[in-house]
């Protein structure tokens, strides 16, 4: 909006507008808007929230010390979505096919997370969606993307080759082009590819909404997650880094650098009332939005198979609740961890919770500063 007003509009009788061009300064702009954002109506929600009394459920068989944050504001996730996409209508180039993407997917994945925390809180049930219905929605949504980007390459703006980290020159693509022409089910071909994306985005939502189990620990490793995120995005876009990092270029993507920028304004504006003690929550309504976002840039920028180091400690929090699920059934009720997700087995081994917090971000930046590594070690 800004862009098209500022650089298309009127850069021609203004000179000085031509800075608006640049993605890296409509990056730090939307930044910086999503964190005024965060910061100025974050008391104004927080007291509305306290108003409709949507306070926090805490489980009565978690650590006991969680018994005192029952009644916390929740449903924070609806002030990171705001902070997130109103930047990025006012930054970014809207005519990008990419940047309407990436907004349908965080607010696809932002309305699951909300049905659920407003079943479970408003309703007062203390299930919310189920397992299964969460699946289909989230499988649907993700679906949604993965046809989105097959149009996307017809039109030859995407590709479903996969980057493989540290094989630089084998690609394979997701599309059966062996099977050759399928009368009459030509999409049969395009399944492989379908099922990845659907798999990866679900993965990755569900990853952050399992880390969200302690003060600031899922929005700081979010941080963590679109800054790299950024990164990334900028070099697949730049002509010059792309093809000196033998990277797929992809110019269009470019825009999703300001999409990234405003996730980490978010996403540091709302741990400002996220630290320990949290004032407010973000609910399934920011984790489920978050671990769709990230997913969803990671998918459109060819970087699906270096997510699970973008995200290392989302993926450590939900493999350790299939280790411990898949233990307890097989091994006759036998756990591995004291308590699942992995940050509640390090709380009852006498960690405190800030200790706990501080770790994992450290975790979060190794690994997020192992994924860029990738770059060059091709």
């Amino acid at each position: 909006m800004l862009y098209w007003l500022l650089y298309q509009k009127l850069f021609p009788y203004f000179r000085f507008f031509r800075i608006f061009r640049y993605v890296t300064f409509r990056c730090v702009f939307a930044s910086l808007t999503a964190l005024l954002i965060g910061l100025l109506i974050g008391p104004f929600v927080i007291d509305r929230l306290r108003q409709f009394q949507i306070g926090q459920y805490v489980r009565e068989d978690g650590p006991q010390s969680h018994l005192k944050k029952g009644g916390t504001p929740t449903m924070g996730g609806i002030l990171i979505c705001i902070s997130i996409v109103v930047p990025t209508l006012l930054w970014s180039d809207l005519s990008n096919p990419f940047v309407w993407l990436v907004i349908f997917s965080t607010l696809a994945f932002a309305a699951i997370g909300f049905a659920d925390d407003y079943i479970k809180v408003v309703q007062k049930r203390s299930l919310g969606l189920t397992s299964k219905q969460k699946l289909v929605f989230q499988f649907i949504a993700s679906g949604a993307v993965a046809i989105a980007l097959l149009v996307l390459r017809g039109q030859g703006a995407y590709s479903t080759r996969l980057m493989v980290p540290f094989a630089k020159n084998y690609r394979p693509d997701l599309i059966w082009m062996w099977m050759g022409h399928i009368p009459h089910a030509p999409w049969l071909m395009a399944i492989p590819f379908v099922l990845f994306v659907m798999l990866v985005i679900t993965f990755s939502s569900n990853a952050v909404n399992l880390t969200d189990g302690l003060d600031g620990l899922a929005i700081g490793c979010t941080i963590i997650a679109a800054a790299a995120l950024t990164m990334l995005t900028y070099v697949s876009g730049h002509a010059v880094f792309s093809d000196y990092l033998e990277l797929q270029r992809m110019p269009m993507v470019s825009e999703l650098v300001i999409f990234c920028g405003a996730m980490v304004g978010a996403s540091i504006g709302f741990l400002w009332y996220n630290a320990h003690p949290a004032e407010i929550f973000m609910g399934d309504v920011g984790s489920l939005m978050l671990g769709g976002a990230i997913a969803t840039v990671a998918v459109v920028i060819k970087q699906e198979l270096l997510l699970p180091f973008i995200g290392g400690v989302f993926i450590l929090e939900a493999g350790s609740v299939i280790l411990q699920v898949g233990s307890y059934k097989l091994r006759g009720g036998k756990r591995i961890f004291k308590m699942a997700p992995l940050h509640h087995h390090f709380e009852l081994m006498g960690w405190s919770e800030s200790k706990v917090i501080t770790r994992f971000w450290i975790m979060a930046l190794v690994f997020a500063l192992f994924a860029l590594t990738t770059l060059k070690l091709r």
